[in-house]
């Protein structure tokens, strides 16, 4: 393929189908982005950008950059889904091109096109990349800043230019997900450093225009918050850094080795196929890089990876920056072996055995989404559901078994066939899994589906309840504000600033909406799996529900009694 053909096709039209124009066709999903949809259409309504406010409560967990950049989207576009997710796509977008220039750094251009490659279709990279949640953005900022810190220690012309940039990346990332947009660039570039045992190049990473900059971007909104919250200082350094790292204070411990399983699950489908890389063509490790290089690449994904292992606090997004540096060298692996493949590249298929299981579990993995549901909503199985789910699922079933012999067969044809149709199959798969994550998520997991009944049963003058759930993405769709019930999780450390009379208004316990119900007699809430609604029914047995989709249910309480039983409304 013609370099600029290729340039064209792994660096812009790909990632844009994949990260920005499929974004459209899956709802905002709950609580993640509800949230960082609700929060900036916040900022917008109430001209405060400078304290965030998620469900109109002070919500200091997180600095404002991404929804500063999605506010302002949604001025321009309006409010959606596609727009609400536009800025985490653009820098899903800018981690492919980070990764094409390191790549060409490191070897040729068509290393770097094949790492960008890789990394488009990741398996993490593409899902994590279509979520409205900040840890692409961190990743993006991060990896520039390591990026540029890399150019300026490695002698890059005009390099005095690259730490002030690794400077200002890093006061980005700070804006994003808060210290840890500093820690990681400076810590993975004095890391190596250390490994170089280029200890006197040490200081040169303290830059005084660069810390000026980086405080010019940063202390503005640092002290406008700590005007406008006298408590923002230990709430967002003190909690949620340093307690959140080595405390298990949110609930999200995992093992020593939580994060060994996602890095592989992650690498779908490229990890699958370095055996057949490094067997087939005979690649060495001391032939992808120069020392310096590889060193590099492996202090980045090592260093991040040890520290968020050993942290009390794990989450899946919080791997991202990982990703980027095995993907380029993945790219160069993939890129050598392809000029050294024999001819009949099928004779060995013991080197494909993690190709075939590969393809068996995800084919499983496809299959179960139904019976899943069906334990979640505490129903039987519905064949006609579970036949058109296998409807979805089709085309990446075929992708999944063509996979598994085409690629070797094209490459009897063209060298460059064989990582070409990797690829290609790989964007098909990733983009026939949006359908099928639609209907399996939409019905429970987002907040849409009830947002448009939402307008046809509520009557103007009454307000809706989230009983016992905190669906932000009703408040974001419909532009009601909906009190609710019981579940106020995250939304805790803000309340107790509302006025009482606001307070008392908007954040309920069970025993208060019971008897909110029984004194005004006629009371819509909206809840979610039966189980809840089976606890409102103890309460209030003649309520009515007015729409039901198994998962959510939008129902009209009736606090005296009736003849009327539960109903579904036409």
């Amino acid at each position: 393929m013609p370099e600029k053909r290729a340039k064209l096709l792994f660096l812009f039209i790909i990632p844009l189908f994949l990260f920005v124009v499929m974004n459209a066709f899956m709802p905002l999903l709950e609580p993640d982005e509800g949230r960082y949809s609700d929060i900036p259409s916040l900022m917008n309504q109430t001209g405060d950008y400078v304290t965030p406010q998620l469900h109109h409560v002070v919500y200091l967990e997180k600095p404002p950059l991404a929804y500063w950049a999605t506010a302002l989207i949604f001025k321009v576009l309006g409010e959606s889904a596609f727009s609400a997710r536009l800025f985490v796509a653009l820098c899903t977008w800018g981690c492919v091109l980070i990764v094409y220039f390191i790549g060409r750094r490191f070897r040729d251009t068509r290393t770097g096109l094949y790492a960008a490659g890789v990394l488009s279709t990741f398996l993490f990279h593409y899902l994590i990349g279509k979520i409205n949640i900040l840890d692409m953005p961190l990743t993006f900022f991060v990896c520039l800043a390591i990026w540029m810190g890399y150019l300026y220690l490695s002698g890059e012309p005009k390099r005095r230019g690259w730490i002030y940039g690794c400077y200002v990346a890093c006061a980005l990332a700070f804006l994003t997900k808060g210290l840890i947009g500093i820690v990681f660039p400076f810590g993975i570039l004095g890391l190596w450093l250390i490994v170089e045992k280029r200890w006197r190049d040490i200081p040169r990473l303290i830059s005084p225009v660069g810390i000026l900059a980086l405080l010019a971007c940063v202390l503005p909104w640092v002290i406008l918050a700590q005007r406008a919250n006298p408590d923002f200082l230990w709430f967002f350094f003190v909690q949620e850094h340093f307690l959140r790292y080595t405390t298990t204070m949110h609930g999200r411990a995992g093992s020593l080795f939580y994060y060994v399983p996602i890095l592989l699950v992650g690498t779908i489908p490229w990890g699958a196929w370095l055996w057949v890389a490094v067997k087939e063509g005979s690649v060495r490790w001391r032939e992808l890089f120069e020392k310096h290089d590889y060193r590099f690449l492996l202090v980045w994904a090592g260093l991040i990876f040890l520290f968020y292992s050993v942290s009390s606090s794990k989450l899946i997004p919080y791997l991202g920056p990982v990703f980027l540096p095995v993907a380029v060298i993945m790219g160069c692996i993939f890129r050598i072996a392809e000029d050294r493949f024999p001819a009949g590249m099928d004779a060995k298929p013991l080197y494909r055995v993690p190709v075939y299981v590969q393809s068996l579990l995800l084919i499983v993995a496809l299959i179960i989404p139904p019976f899943m549901q069906q334990g979640n909503l505490g129903g039987d199985l519905d064949f006609l559901e579970t036949f058109n789910w296998l409807g979805l699922i089709d085309v990446p079933i075929i992708i999944l078994i063509l996979m598994l012999f085409l690629p070797d067969r094209m490459e009897r044809f063209k060298r460059e066939g064989w990582f070409i149709t990797i690829y290609a199959f790989s964007v098909i798969f990733m983009t026939s899994l949006v359908m099928p994550a639609t209907n399996f998520l939409a019905p429970y997991k987002s907040a849409w589906p009830i947002a448009q009944v939402v307008k046809k049963y509520l009557p103007p003058d009454k307000e809706l309840y989230q009983y016992d759930i905190a669906f932000y993405g009703i408040d974001f769709y419909t532009k009601l504000r909906t009190p609710i019930v019981t579940d106020w999780g995250e939304l805790a450390p803000g309340i107790p600033k509302l006025p009482e009379a606001e307070r008392k208004h908007y954040f309920l316990s069970s025993q208060e909406f019971y008897d909110l119900c029984r004194r005004q007699g006629e009371v819509y809430c909206v809840t979610q799996y039966p189980r809840r609604l089976a606890n409102l029914k103890k309460e209030f047995p003649n309520l009515e529900i007015l729409w039901s989709n198994d998962a959510l249910f939008l129902i009209k309480i009736h606090a005296k009694p009736s003849a009327k039983g539960s109903t579904i409304a036409d």
